[in-house]
């Protein structure tokens, strides 16, 4: 039992202690660990031109001038882990990403339903830093899963359950992860399986065809004239085979920035194809959904998650 002197002491030091510095304790130790680790390990960035990092914004939730791409861990704890796991993939245009509300704060929302949640930095692409700057972004995506899967038994995760989630730009390449996973794109000696087990897209590019694409985000990562072959390859709603995984698609009707028709080009195709697929579109909720709460998009997406098995184990 602690003498009055010893208690007199700690009550002291409890007093010293200023309120906003005890809230940022008390917060720092509930917050969720994460980890940050190079894409690619020690290993060179593949298609990367020898520059140096000029990457900014991280501070601001922002981020340009991605070239060393890397990937942020985020564990649940193991009282709520289900062993299923998502690489979440932010949006921007392919000019820069919304890391923190696209990226950061979507982790922290998957961690406390149970699932792992990996955030991808992704290199931009850019004639300056890729011998190829239209398939540096894919490249990261597949390496993002490639990681995941390889080590999947270290987290206790079932390499059998990972998802891809995507925004916007985001989105498009979740989808091109999703329609390309036949063919890797970067180094993958162990041939690991590059196919995510399902699909999240939250308002998504989805075509590269100038009548319903995202300029923007199509001259980033094609150039101003992309050739027919381009606007092919990177249409995802025309790679769409029967072996695309199962699609949630999220949209708002009233997005002005990302035409609803990408994503209605997207569930025909799966569709077509007999991919499960099921769509939710808002009828307000603008591009980002400032317009919606987050329980009804975030809740949506938990519900397919939970209806369709990805949190249970699968049956052999």
């Amino acid at each position: 039992m602690p003498s009055r002197f010893a208690s007199f002491i700690i009550a002291a030091a409890f007093l010293a202690t200023p309120p906003a510095a005890m809230a940022l304790q008390q917060a720092s130790a509930l917050a969720p660990k994460m980890t940050e680790v190079p894409l690619y390990g020690d290993a060179p960035i593949p298609n990367s031109k020898p520059v140096a990092d000029t990457e900014t914004g991280a501070q601001k939730g922002w981020i340009q001038n991605v070239s060393r791409p890397t990937l942020q861990i985020y564990l649940p704890s193991p009282a709520k882990a289900t062993g299923t796991s998502v690489l979440i993939i932010p949006g921007g245009g392919y000019a820069g990403l919304t890391f923190d509300y696209e990226g950061v704060q979507q982790a922290h929302y998957f961690i406390d339903h149970g699932i792992a949640a990996f955030v991808l930095k992704y290199r931009l692409p850019s004639d300056a830093t890729m011998e190829d700057k239209s398939i540096g972004p894919l490249q990261d995506a597949q390496q993002g899963l490639r990681y995941i899967r390889l080590n999947a038994s270290s987290w206790n995760l079932d390499p059998a359950r990972i998802g891809v989630v995507g925004f916007s730009a985001g989105g498009h390449l979740a989808s091109t992860l999703a329609t390309h996973f036949q063919k890797a794109y970067a180094p993958n000696p162990e041939n690991v399986n590059l196919r995510p087990d399902f699909q999240v897209l939250v308002y998504p590019v989805i075509s590269m065809d100038a009548k319903i694409t995202h300029t923007g985000s199509r001259t980033a990562l094609l150039g101003a004239s992309p050739s027919d072959a381009q606007i092919e390859a990177f249409s995802s709603d025309r790679n769409v085979t029967t072996a695309t995984p199962p699609a949630l698609i999220l949209h708002a009707a009233d997005d002005q920035l990302v035409d609803l028709d990408n994503s209605l080009a997207y569930l025909e195709s799966l569709r077509h194809a007999g991919v499960p697929v099921e769509a939710r579109i808002f009828s307000k909720g603008q591009h980002g959904f400032p317009l919606l709460p987050r329980s009804t998009w975030q809740g949506a997406i938990m519900d397919w998650i939970t209806a369709n098995g990805w949190l249970s184990p699968r049956k052999p």
